[in-house]
């Protein structure tokens, strides 16, 4: 974690995490921590009851949990707001053919994409402002399918992002409204796990 206080209400911004993916290849681990494996694994087992025609991952950074999401979708969409980090992933996923990457600064920048089955947010809502954060709930209630899910996973300790982990969910559950209700919820020492599906109304 960063030093400087970055909670100031403002999203962080681009040069942020290409500073921090210029310094280390992995920084927060995401390869090579069992907090990381567990997080994943668990993640996966939530979705695997299904597979997806459409998907959209929200912060891939370098790419482990992309790699391993993938076998699950036809057509998977992978974005970031670093274009170091997008470098990582397209390699790392070289063998999953039905994985696409862009670079996007979401939610200002959005996916040309039709209906999803899938948007998977992992570790990257608290780095957003409650104005984004409203701004990609009005997103998601227009792309997200009928029937379709959205998964947020994030620590719950104690940040110096512009959210704290619960502060980011509860925000974005928010601004959903009635777009979403409630499939599945889980809570470890470490972090949260919550799963969403679009009502086919609302």
């Amino acid at each position: 974690m960063p030093a400087d206080d970055t909670r100031d209400g403002t999203s962080l911004a681009a040069g942020y995490f290409e500073d921090i993916f210029a310094g280390d290849d992995d920084p927060w681990s995401l390869a090579s921590s069992a907090y990381e494996a567990g997080k994943f694994a668990r993640t996966i087992a939530v979705l695997d009851d299904r597979r997806y025609a459409a998907a959209l991952e929200i912060g891939c950074a370098h790419g482990v949990l992309t790699h391993r999401l993938a076998p699950l979708c036809a057509d998977l969409l992978a974005i970031d707001i670093a274009e170091g980090a997008i470098g990582y992933a397209r390699a790392r996923c070289e063998d999953r053919p039905q994985v696409r990457f862009e670079r996007l600064a979401f939610p200002g920048q959005t996916a040309a994409t039709g209906p999803l089955d899938l948007i998977l947010m992992s570790e990257v809502v608290y780095y957003w402002s409650d104005a984004d954060i409203a701004a990609a709930g009005a997103w998601l209630r227009t792309r997200v399918a009928p029937g379709g899910r959205i998964l947020l996973v994030h620590w719950t300790g104690e940040t110096d992002y512009p959210q704290t982990g619960d502060a980011a969910v509860e925000a974005m559950f928010a601004a959903l409204g009635d777009a979403v209700s409630l499939e599945h919820a889980e809570r470890t020492e470490s972090y949260r796990l919550d799963l969403w599906t679009r009502k086919c109304q609302g």
